[in-house]
């Protein structure tokens, strides 16, 4: 067999005449690929290595990019890039104007659709289905879907309307056991069940070998139906839905995976097939991680199958694991608390709450808008829970957030997490828009924190107020300090706070960037400009009383926000001067109207003119013309 250089990989073509033997051996160079590649740059590493044949297999029998392959979330189709003649950009992996970590249809033809949120696969297959039977075209539709992701409504909702139409197309179920965090729920729970009946999956297996053999094995086919019924029970509610199922199969088989596949595209009805497989196959502490810790990684040191981590105490945490620290203090002391997720125990750091309340810490699974409509129910029977979600992922919750919660004023806190640029995971996941979303929902307040003394304060003024709250906080790190509830202090609704004075220009803003205005002001200071800093820790309501003291200072106001513009605290702030009809110098900073690619945060904000530097040539040009 000649040896293939992945490097110089440009289509799939190539696998089309390959053996069995040969693609194997490929799987075993393009992982050795994976774990050398995604140890120098980070990136999704223990799903793509667990599918690793199954990709091989789909580009074996499929033909892209005619025939459409769908990945859900996307995290796992490092190998179809590498397929599909990507993977000599692997060095530039997620960083600024290098190769995007989830699919985009902007990169390559060959993906079929951004994905970056769970769940959606099934829906755009179905999508594209339609739109290929109207054009009356022949290419296949495949959906690729991890057991995870079909804890999310919308998965059953497509699998409802193409069960009902019977459009073909083939729903491919990854059952790897585990999303970021242990998978929960009744479907998990069907599928440990069948992972269990090794005996079905070896009967199977003699099956195939006997049929069109000799007549006992074509006897024996014959009975192949009641021989999965007896064992596979469970899952008749899928053919019952109109779909041909059929598996579990070794999802590493890639014998079993090419003919699997092969009898599919010849089925003329919906399809299911279920396939098993190996997280973090072939490097081993990610085949042995239990709780997410190698589904995203930064980049780290080979040691033969050992990551060198080195322990220390740090003087910073992130912020996640603050708040998680924040939230064990304060259920110490109100029985109201109790903590929902949807399945990011490891991204949003519960741990913590988890070892000290795990009786209250409710992991809902990938399902967003359960999970907030679950907390409203809560609230209205006395709790008062605190949803754990990434920014990004609250926008899958905003009917729930505002018919379910805000119109009837219920106790819900929301822990709105990496809140701004999250950099490397790019488009798909910037936090950038909950402020937009949130900001004209009736009833809630919107915070945020600017220090880990402040984002504790946060915690209990929510806790001390009526009806819904939100509490933003970014990626990154804040100061470690102790969680001491005797210490918290209530900060006032809507009031802001004066961090320093100044009588040339104002800037206000909100989060762990004022730390870095403050200290521009001092340097600033030195060239003659006096800078004024206002932290606007509330962001809706705003402080109406403060703003009425700056616009009688008559100086240029510059309102800085890594947000969204339209809708933003700068739309806010504008709104209340234009409604109070009050004439003021009013200059915005943020992120315009259009994608947010992915590179690490100082790159992104400097490529918009959002980096410090680009806040102070603002202000030394506002400062020129009030001394010109």
């Amino acid at each position: 067999m000649k040896e293939i250089d992945i490097n110089k990989i440009e289509n799939p073509g190539f696998l089309k005449n390959m053996t069995i033997k040969e693609l194997n051996a490929l799987c075993v160079d393009i992982r050795q690929f994976l774990i050398e590649s995604i140890s120098k740059t980070g990136g999704h590493f223990s799903s793509n290595l667990g599918a690793v044949e199954l990709t091989v297999a789909l580009h074996k029998v499929f033909n892209c990019p005619e025939d459409k392959l769908i990945w859900d979330v996307g995290h796992q189709a490092y190998v179809h890039k590498i397929l599909t003649g990507r993977a000599d950009r692997f060095d530039t992996l997620r960083q600024w104007e290098g190769l995007s970590g989830f699919p985009d249809p902007q990169e390559s033809e060959y993906d079929a659709f951004i994905a970056g949120h769970a769940s959606t696969s099934i829906s755009v297959a179905v999508g594209m289905a339609y739109a290929r039977d109207y054009h009356n075209e022949e290419y296949q539709v495949v959906s690729i879907i991890g057991d995870g992701s079909l804890t999310g409504g919308l998965s059953y909702e497509a699998l409802n309307h193409i069960g009902n139409v019977k459009k073909k197309l083939i729903v491919i179920l990854n059952d790897n056991e585990m999303s970021i965090s242990p998978n929960v729920g009744f479907i998990s729970s069907i599928f440990t069940t069948v992972r269990r009946q090794d005996a079905y999956v070896n009967v199977e297996r003699q099956l195939r070998r006997a049929v069109g053999t000799n007549a006992l094995g074509r006897a024996i086919a014959k009975s192949k139906s009641k021989v999965k019924q007896m064992f596979l029970s469970e899952l008749q509610p899928y053919e019952a839905m109109g779909f041909k199922y059929f598996g579990p199969i070794d999802g590493h088989d890639m014998n079993d995976l090419v003919r699997s596949l092969e009898y599919a595209k010849k089925v003329d009805k919906p399809v299911i097939i279920h396939i098993k497989t190996i997280k973090g196959k072939g490097y081993a502490p990610a085949e042995a991680d239990t709780d997410g810790s190698w589904h995203g990684v930064a980049p780290f040191k080979l040691s033969g199958n050992v990551e060198n981590k080195v322990d220390s105490e740090e003087k910073e945490i992130s912020w996640s694991q603050h708040i998680c620290r924040g939230l064990v203090e304060l259920t110490n002391h109100n029985n109201r608390v109790a903590v929902i997720t949807p399945a990011m125990i490891h991204g949003s750091a519960l741990y913590d709450y988890l070892a000290a309340y795990p009786e209250r810490l409710i992991d809902v699974g990938i399902a967003e808008a359960h999970a907030v409509t679950m907390a409203a129910g809560m609230a209205s029977s006395g709790m008062k829970p605190f949803v754990s979600i990434y920014s990004t992922f609250i926008q899958r919750a905003y009917d729930q957030i505002e018919h379910d919660v805000c119109l009837t004023n219920l106790d819900v806190v929301l822990g709105i997490d990496r809140a701004g640029v999250t950099g490397s995971d790019g488009k798909t996941h910037q936090g950038i828009f909950d402020i937009a979303m949130l900001r004209p929902f009736p009833n809630i307040i919107i915070m945020m924190p600017r220090s880990a003394t402040e984002a504790f304060d946060m915690l209990y003024t929510a806790y001390q107020t009526a009806g819904p709250i939100a509490i933003r906080y970014p990626r990154g790190n804040v100061e470690k300090i102790e969680a001491k509830y005797p210490d918290w202090k209530l900060i006032p609704i809507g009031k802001w706070d004066i961090l320093k004075n100044g009588k040339d220009v104002v800037v206000i803003s909100i989060g762990p960037i004022l730390d870095e205005l403050i200290d521009l002001s001092i340097e600033l200071e030195e060239q003659g400009i006096s800078l004024g800093v206002v932290n606007a820790r509330y962001i809706k309501p705003v402080d109406s009383e403060m703003l009425d003291i700056l616009v009688e200072k008559k100086v240029p106001i510059l309102v800085y926000e890594e947000a969204s513009l339209i809708c933003g605290l700068g739309s806010a702030v504008l709104e209340y001067y234009n409604e109070t009809k009050q004439t003021v110098d009013l200059i915005r900073m943020g992120l315009p109207d259009e994608p947010i690619p992915h590179g690490d945060v100082p790159t992104v904000l400097s490529s918009f003119e959002l980096a410090i530097a680009d806040v102070k040539t603002k202000i030394l040009q506002l400062g020129a013309t009030i001394n010109g």
